[in-house]
């Protein structure tokens, strides 16, 4: 066990202390001016990412900083699970689901126009659709070796979309005002528009419950879309589907343990004493993440990437958003 914990430990611990020094923070804005104006989860990531540009972590931190962003944010939206009713996932109805990968195809074609329209070659125009209309990082990784995009190509989406990501996380809150969002839209906004699961979770955490629910089975419904996509640029690449996928490449385990929860809260065999605890615990654990995720994003990697694939990606998210808020729009979300 002292194998496994003594790598991570400089790291975690630096981790923790981020997320320690953006709740002190947090505590200031709350005390001078009655409000907290930016959270400690999004201060978290602003606190590590200063960090961050001043100093970057060695092989002593690197361990503990990646398990933090990754396994500890898992275990939030396993521990997620045990606040969602899956009767929320069955009022969406049909018409949603079907909207959601409406969503889905408009914004890959959409995408993929922009890119070659500024010069992108196809493959990177490919990834870079698929990153920004799916998930991220695991739509780019899936789609790559279908594709026969290239190292340099899989590196640029990557690094791209992991600073976009975070930024995404701490400015799509700013959305709910703006566009006068009820909880249950924004839920939906975020679901459509946000990289990841663990992303969805931190970008409406500080919205409400409400938000985080939907949110996540939207996002949820928008990750399953990776598989047919994967299928069919299989098809038309001429590499045929390659046989069957496993499921844990198209659902990660975590998102297993989420349903699993899930299923467990919905039928009433999980403890209402353990919903509270629960539900704190994630919290806590996707503020450390948070501040794991800004320690290891670059911010300077924007003012690195080249301006083709810097206009494409921002356009290509601006599409993203004015379609998903045209299905809010449309379906009569309240």
């Amino acid at each position: 066990m002292g194998k496994v914990i003594r790598p991570i430990l400089p790291g975690l611990v630096l981790c923790i202390l981020v997320s320690a020094l953006a709740a002190a923070l947090e505590g200031v804005e709350i005390a001078l001016t009655g409000g907290a104006w930016l959270e400690s989860l999004v201060l978290a990531i602003l606190v590590g990412a200063t960090v961050r540009v001043a100093w970057t972590p060695g092989r002593r931190w690197t361990p503990g900083i990646a398990f933090s962003a990754k396994i500890l944010l898992e275990i939030a939206v396993v521990l997620l699970g045990a606040s969602l009713s899956l009767g929320t996932l069955l009022a969406a109805g049909p018409a949603l689901i079907g909207g959601i990968a409406l969503v889905v195809g408009l914004a890959i074609a959409f995408s993929y126009g922009i890119g070659r329209a500024l010069g992108l070659p196809p493959r990177m125009a490919t990834l870079v659709a698929c990153g920004n209309s799916i998930c991220g990082n695991s739509a780019i990784a899936a789609v790559a070796p279908v594709i026969g995009a290239d190292g340099d190509d899989v590196s640029a989406s990557i690094a791209f979309t992991a600073v976009l990501g975070v930024l995404m996380v701490i400015l799509l809150p700013a959305t709910i005002p703006l566009l006068h969002f009820s909880l249950r839209q924004y839920g939906i906004f975020a679901g459509l528009t946000v990289y990841a699961v663990p992303q969805v979770l931190a970008a409406t955490v500080t919205a409400g419950p409400l938000a985080v629910q939907v949110g996540t089975l939207v996002k949820l419904v928008r990750v399953l879309m990776l598989g047919p996509v994967v299928v069919g640029l299989s098809l038309l690449a001429g590499r045929g589907a390659g046989g069957p996928m496993k499921l844990g490449r198209l659902v990660p385990p975590f998102i297993l343990g989420f349903l699993g929860l899930a299923m467990l809260r919905s039928s009433g065999l999980l403890p209402a004493a353990l919903l509270a605890p629960a539900a704190d615990a994630a919290t806590v654990l996707t503020v450390i993440s948070m501040a794991a995720l800004g320690l290891s994003t670059d911010m300077r990697l924007l003012l690195r990437a080249g301006s083709r694939v810097t206009a494409t990606v921002t356009l290509s998210l601006s599409a993203l958003g004015a379609i998903s808020f045209g299905l809010i729009r449309l379906l009569g979300v309240g």
